[in-house]
């Protein structure tokens, strides 16, 4: 939501158990990108992840709890106010949302599921019955892949998919919502062991990037809309070399005019540069993400964001526009931060 004087606005997610102070607002400076923290909202447990309405008007965040469930807040002043109490969603820990088709889309990591809560007119969450789409399988990593950990959900670019992407069952499910509804269309199997965390759509319509998460691995992929199918063509690595220690990548964002992608890896704390040459990708450097942890990572303006889970802040860098490499600008401080979202 661009506000008057060209004020725009950042929302970040944390932990509230590990210290986070909830959904943090702050503005972002057209010139510089940089984010001044207006204030925090304890709505719910662990609002993690969080997403806006297609008109920025509503805000979903997810409480990464045992009990799962899905909040809504209205984002049109100052400050979010609720739009209506947290509706479960009958999953354990939710990790990751989104919105598509009057509903809101919920990868519950817990349990191994997808959930979609229906929408009212006005954004609100209603109280009708949910659909929960069940994972099934495992994979060779013990114990992260003892069961199914839904850990994404998105609509593809042309809006008649719903993509899931599951650590624990390295695959890639491509499903439909029909009449609030969700089915698997097919299942894609990835490397078995390269625990698929997210995935990014190309601008074009035809690629796609799988973040791989129990290695540190990016699988680039083929996209079929007609079809709705994805194919993986290779896996390149994230890194320059072996990691000094444990690595996890975490978010993968790619650039609006589709020549850069770029990821960011925990344990090695580390942003990555990726220029995209038609179905490869070539790493063109690494950065300091600023911080410990590095959870998850947006673009917006050219700059992007940082949430730094462990550190607790939230860095931001400009993009050279040439290299697509990132140049660190500044922080602010956000104990336990997950997550940030720009309107």
């Amino acid at each position: 939501m661009a506000e008057g004087g060209g004020r725009r606005r950042a929302y970040i997610g944390s932990f509230t158990a590990a210290g986070g102070p909830g959904i943090v607002t702050a503005t972002v400076s057209p010139d510089t990108g940089a984010l001044k923290p207006l204030g925090a909202l304890r709505g719910v447990r662990d609002p993690s992840y969080l997403a806006l309405s297609a008109d920025r008007e509503v805000l979903y965040a997810v409480s990464e709890t045992a009990e799962g469930a899905v909040a809504a807040y209205r984002v049109t002043g100052e400050r979010p106010e609720p739009a209506g109490p947290p509706v479960p969603v009958d999953g354990n820990s939710p990790t990751h949302l989104t919105v598509h088709a009057g509903h809101v889309l919920t990868a519950n990591y817990g349990s191994g599921s997808v959930t979609a809560v229906p929408l009212r007119a006005d954004g609100a969450l209603t109280a009708a019955p949910s659909a929960v789409l069940r994972h099934t399988g495992s994979g060779p990593h013990t114990p992260r892949q003892q069961g199914p950990h839904a850990h994404q959900v998105q609509p593809d670019p042309s809006g008649r998919w719903i993509v899931t992407v599951d650590l624990g069952t390295d695959s890639v499910r491509v499903c439909t919502l029909t009449d609030g509804t969700l089915a698997v269309h097919r299942e894609i199997a990835l490397r078995p062991g390269s625990g698929p965390r997210h995935l990014a759509f190309h601008p074009d319509g035809r690629h796609a990037y799988v973040l791989n998460e129990l290695t540190p691995t990016l699988t680039v992929c083929r996209w079929d809309a007609e079809e709705g199918l994805l194919r993986p063509l290779g896996e390149t690595r994230v890194l320059a070399g072996p990691p000094a220690g444990n690595a996890y990548p975490s978010g993968v964002v790619v650039s609006p005019d589709g020549r850069f992608v770029w990821t960011a890896t925990r344990g090695e704390d580390v942003l990555s540069t990726f220029a995209v040459e038609g179905d490869e990708l070539r790493l063109v450097g690494t950065v300091f993400c600023g911080g410990d942890w590095p959870r998850a990572l947006a673009e917006s303006g050219g700059y992007l964001y940082v949430a730094n889970e462990r550190s607790g802040e939230v860095t931001w860098f400009a993009v050279d526009p040439d290299t697509g490499l990132p140049r660190y600008e500044g922080s602010i401080e956000v104990p336990a931060a997950s997550c940030v979202v720009l309107d």
